[in-house]
């Protein structure tokens, strides 16, 4: 059977996703990892010997797929360990604050715009006619708009405060090239069914810790195996099985799940090996650009004075703060994440440092110099979700080949619960087939 003898190419949360469904069927899974640590493009990382990680990521309610995950290896009951759920609350203080109320959907999100605070009555008016009019057409537009131009009748002072920071939050992507569909997709899943789908679940742990070490456990614990530190240099795909490329060796696997970035695929498929599915897929991916994720790491001797453990700022150069002091961090511990390529990054680590540490200051004149700072830039943390763009899709590319990753899913932008269900959709595909 294609079943007998799996291998899973990246051990993120696409590849552990695949893995842990694939597992859980039954199949002998073999993950593999070129880094030490497990997680990709979602992984802890040391800085001054805290533990802290590659990019700050927050989760959803709506992000089923991967809250499913984390209970299959965790346990059920363990989401209030690993999350700090809260209802949806945006603030920069002074300037702007909009948090929903403990009602049902879409009550909910209708009271919170009714009495957001920094917008006048006809921004708070066209801002609820514009989310009925987003409901009545089930949040679905032209595959080819932009967020700028679904946003052309919104006042500008709610584009500033929610819209764009919501489009760059999610999409990773400025709003004049942003995709409209994928981003209604978001806002969809957010306020189109539960009020629990607009809660913002801020890890309380590490990224690898929250699914891909676990999920690790997990198929180690159904006779699978785990290589990190092993890079794969190719493959051969044929109608009898896969073969691996591994240094100066090679190993055949009945069938393999390739969960890498599309920015990796190329180095793994060449040509896409004669067939015409993984040919398109290399093109598609071969036309991606991509966008970076700056998080700057600043540790002060002293709390944080925020309400809560995220806070939106002023763009100047930091987009969110995040207190990982309330979180899973020492106290005094500042996490500030900068979405798309901005001018303001395009300076050494340690001016940018600077930057976000006279900005932080701004917002509590009252800290201390930091005792220490940390710039953790990840130059292709996302593919840019513009309007238009083909993808492939996840499932099967060539014989014994499945196709899994964020910037395969269809509904969702390049997200942890992207990779999640790429994972799962190719695993259950390749299931399907081998009957």
């Amino acid at each position: 059977m294609i079943t007998d003898r799996v291998a899973v190419i990246g051990g993120g949360y696409a590849g552990f996703a695949a893995a842990v469904t694939l597992a859980t069927a039954g199949c002998a899974v073999t993950v593999f990892e070129s880094a030490r640590t497990l997680g990709g493009r979602a992984r802890r990382v040391e800085a001054y010997r805290i533990t802290v990680d590659n990019g700050q990521h927050i989760l959803l309610g709506a992000y089923a797929q991967t809250l499913a995950l984390i209970r299959t290896v965790h346990g059920a009951g363990a989401e209030p360990e690993l999350l700090d759920r809260r209802r949806l609350r945006l603030e920069e203080p002074g300037v702007f604050r909009l948090s929903t109320p403990a009602l049902p959907a879409p009550l909910h999100l209708a009271v919170a715009l009714l009495l957001a605070r920094g917008w006048s009555w006809a921004d708070r008016q066209a801002t609820i006619a514009f989310m009925r009019g987003l409901r009545r057409e089930h949040f679905r537009c032209d595959s080819a708009l932009s967020v700028g131009s679904l946003l052309s009748g919104q006042p500008a002072a709610v584009i500033r405060a929610l819209w764009e920071p919501l489009c760059l939050a999610a999409l990773n992507t400025p709003i004049t090239v942003a995709s409209a569909a994928l981003f209604l997709n978001v806002l969809a899943a957010a306020f189109g069914a539960r009020a629990r789908d607009s809660d913002l679940l801020l890890p309380r742990v590490d990224l690898s810790s929250l699914f891909p070490d676990p999920a690790a456990a997990y198929v180690a614990d159904r006779g699978g195996e785990i290589r990190k530190s092993t890079m794969v240099n190719g493959l051969a795909a044929r109608a009898d099985g896969v073969t691996l490329r591994i240094g100066y060796g090679e190993e055949r696997f009945d069938a393999a799940v390739l969960a890498v970035g599309p920015h990796q695929l190329t180095h793994l498929l060449f040509d896409g090996g004669g067939d015409p599915r993984a040919s398109q897929a290399l093109n598609q991916v071969a036309a991606f650009a991509y966008e970076p994720i700056v998080t700057a790491y600043l540790k002060y001797s002293t709390p944080l004075e925020l309400a809560h453990p995220m806070q939106k700022l002023d763009g100047a150069p930091g987009q969110w703060v995040f207190d990982r002091g309330q979180l899973d961090g020492p106290k005094g511990l500042a996490a500030v994440v900068i979405s798309t390529d901005l001018p303001s990054t395009r300076i050494g680590h340690n001016a940018l440092a600077r930057s976000i540490d006279a900005q932080l200051h701004r917002l509590q004149p009252s800290l201390p110099a930091p005792t220490w700072m940390q710039v953790i830039a990840e130059r292709r943390a996302t593919y840019a979700c513009i309007a238009g763009l083909a993808r492939p899709a996840p499932g099967k590319i060539a014989p014994r080949l499945w196709l899994a990753g964020d910037y395969t899913d269809a509904e969702f932008p390049a997200t942890l619960e992207a990779a999640t269900r790429s994972g799962v959709t190719a695993a259950q595909a390749l299931l399907r087939e081998s009957g």
